[in-house]
């Protein structure tokens, strides 16, 4: 489903503020896998997920989603193949638009569009559905503002959103980093249900070692732009978080150094 391939990529290029952020970096997911991602500080976790998404041109290599060269498309043209979720609930809606209207923009994203009726009753009644599951009560509020919710209640609309289309590919940033306790563990439980039930390949970033292991079929660690550990299957859910740390100091030859990782 995903192929990277030898994909380099060097932020300041002969400046003082030079930045190796991927060093030749290759992976390989298959359809259906759930792959989470653990590193240190300026590990190059981030830079992957925008390298795929097309934020920032990539330096070398290639990048094939599903058979489909994405190497050198920008950004709006790989929108219909991915989903994404952000760390901060702010960037993945449009805070000055109706809940509704935000779920209409997800589900014609990558269509052309004409002049009609923008929401049909049907459609109401598909976003409703698609809400209950939430359990936020948000499906009685179709016409509020995004901009009124909480940042729980947006980031887990747009999770809503990312995946309303299926997208070939889903990249989750962090995505219950900025939200407390109880409200993290419900999108992330979320998460992993839609992820399960619409049978998703998907790549999360994660600050949480412990939910690095629980979740996914798949996990790899990074440091200094390269990948350092890739575990799956029965190996990975015997993992403890010693059997992590272990890991990365003889990898990369240091103490791991991320401490909202480490107290997580």
């Amino acid at each position: 489903m995903l192929k990277i391939s030898n994909v380099s990529k060097t932020f300041n290029i002969g400046t003082i503020n030079e930045k190796k952020a991927l060093r030749n970096i290759s992976l390989h997911l298959e359809p259906e896998d759930f792959v989470t991602i653990i590193g240190g500080n300026g590990a190059g976790k981030s830079t992957m997920l925008n390298m795929i998404a097309g934020v920032y041109p990539i330096d070398s290599g290639v990048i094939n989603l599903d058979g489909v060269n994405i190497s050198r498309l920008p950004e709006y043209a790989r929108a219909k193949y991915l989903g994404r979720v952000f760390q901060d609930p702010m960037r993945g809606t449009a805070a000055d638009m109706e809940i509704q209207e935000n779920l209409a923009l997800a589900l014609r994203r990558g269509q052309s569009r004409g002049l009609r009726w923008g929401i049909s009753a049907e459609e109401k009644e598909q976003y409703k559905k698609l809400l209950t599951r939430l359990d936020l009560g948000l499906e009685n509020r179709l016409s509020s503002k995004v901009g009124l919710l909480s940042g729980g209640q947006r980031q887990a609309l747009t999770l809503l959103m990312a995946t309303l289309k299926k997208p070939k590919l889903l990249l989750l940033d962090e995505h219950t980093a900025a939200l407390d306790p109880k409200t993290a563990k419900k999108v992330l439980d979320l998460t992993e249900e839609i992820i399960t039930e619409n049978h998703l390949t998907a790549l999360m970033v994660t600050h949480n070692m412990k939910d690095a292991i629980r979740l996914g079929n798949r996990l790899i660690m990074m440091n200094d732009g390269e990948i350092i550990y890739d575990v799956r299957g029965e190996e990975k859910s015997r993992l403890e978080v010693s059997d992590l740390l272990e890991k990365f100091e003889q990898a990369s030859g240091g103490e791991f150094a991320n401490d909202r990782m480490l107290l997580s």
